[in-house]
């Protein structure tokens, strides 16, 4: 379909970024899968061409493109290539905003230029082991001791967990004051006492470098504060919106490429005599998926221009989170029906698409808690 919300200059930025996809990334993924992680030339030749925080002001290193366009082709490519392993869009789409919205001047300027590059890989550390959802219930410290924080816990399921030279670490400065006691402070690759743990196996995202990260008494500057002490539950609300939306993003760009390689297979693939696209059964599921996808199409681009202009809502984002990433892993489900005993063989793409689809209904905020937010906002 035609989409409208592009114009001749994002055409061209997919272009160039498509390019880039085939020559430096697709001959080498299957390989990062078995690597379990992508090498950092990856990143630092992508920090060349532009394709890294592209909203980072020219003052900082970075092209000044704040429209989540450029961001949202980024995220469509990499997904229409396959590429699960590549941490782009955790940088573009969700570090760079807390970095733009809550650091200063000083800190703005030691830490962007870096991650315009390529040359620091950032992550973000949240969930904990015994805390996902319920950010409120993170255990991690972060003590001040004069012009230091103390930083000690444990963090699991970080992406770019072994890769990022920088973290954000979302920790209780005040235990006792429940949210209004959670600060975000970023911790350094080398920093004594934080330790990057074994890289976790997952039934999907093999070439992503989830981990554990540890910090035992790590020696943080007050320096590294991010925005105000106290305020980091009220940044996570602000921001979770975006993450959840780029998840949305990547959700439906899967549902139409698992489906135009189904349909593909469905004309080529013959049974009695005939191609399996001809079997009524095979034409109603293939006509209820691309309905469902070309609808959650039109209501994410729809998404985008409100986002573009400031105006989705926290809701918003949750219905679309919840709604694009079922319909993904239903369309996947059926997909890879279609294509019989061959759908469970990862040298077809269907299987690979099977495997990474299941944890887009949990990270970033599971289905029911989209739900919970969605209700709570009807009053409920």
């Amino acid at each position: 379909m035609q989409r409208e919300i592009f114009e001749n200059e994002h055409q061209l930025f997919r272009q160039s970024f498509r390019k880039f996809v085939e020559k430096e990334i697709v001959p080498y993924h299957e390989q990062w899968e078995e690597a379990g992680m992508v090498p950092r030339e990856l990143w630092r030749k992508a920090g060349e061409l532009g394709f890294l925080c592209m909203d980072v002001p020219e003052q900082y290193g970075g092209p000044g493109l704040s429209d989540y366009r450029y961001n949202m082709v980024i995220v469509e490519e990499l997904v229409r290539a396959g590429a699960s392993g590549v941490g782009f869009s955790l940088q573009n789409d969700i570090v760079t905003p807390y970095m733009l919205a809550y650091a200063n001047d000083e800190q703005k300027k030691r830490w962007l230029p870096g991650m315009v590059t390529g040359e620091v890989i950032t992550a973000i550390a949240m969930s904990e082991p015994n805390t996902g959802s319920d950010l409120q219930g993170v255990r991690t410290t972060a003590v001040r001791e004069g012009d230091h924080y103390i930083v000690n816990g444990q963090k699991t399921f970080i992406t770019n967990g072994l890769l990022n030279n920088l973290c954000i670490v979302v920790a209780k400065t005040n235990p006792d004051a429940g949210h209004e006691g959670i600060s975000l402070i970023v911790v350094e690759e080398g920093m004594p006492g934080y330790e990057k743990g074994k890289k976790l196996k997952k039934i999907g995202l093999h070439a992503q470098d989830t981990a554990e990260l540890y910090f035992n008494n790590v020696r943080v500057p007050a320096s590294n504060l991010l925005g105000e002490e106290g305020h980091g539950f009220y940044y996570l609300m602000q921001q979770l919106p975006q993450e959840r939306f780029s998840i949305a993003v990547a959700a439906v760009a899967a549902c139409e490429r698992v489906l135009e390689e189904t349909v593909q297979y469905c004309h080529e693939r013959h049974a009695f005599g005939r191609p399996i696209g001809k079997f009524q059964n095979s034409r109603f599921k293939l006509a209820e998926m691309k309905t469902e996808t070309h609808i959650a199409r039109v209501f994410v681009d729809h998404c985008l221009v409100r986002h573009n202009q400031g105006d989705l809502s926290v809701e918003e984002a949750a219905m679309a989170k919840w709604w694009t990433t079922e319909l993904q892993k239903r369309v996947v489900d059926q997909c890879l029906q279609l294509h019989g005993g061959y759908g469970y063989m990862l040298e077809y793409p269907v299987a690979k698409a099977y495997l990474d689809s299941r944890v887009q209904t949990i990270y970033g905020g599971t289905t029911e808690i989209m739900k919970e937010i969605i209700g709570r906002a009807m009053g409920f």
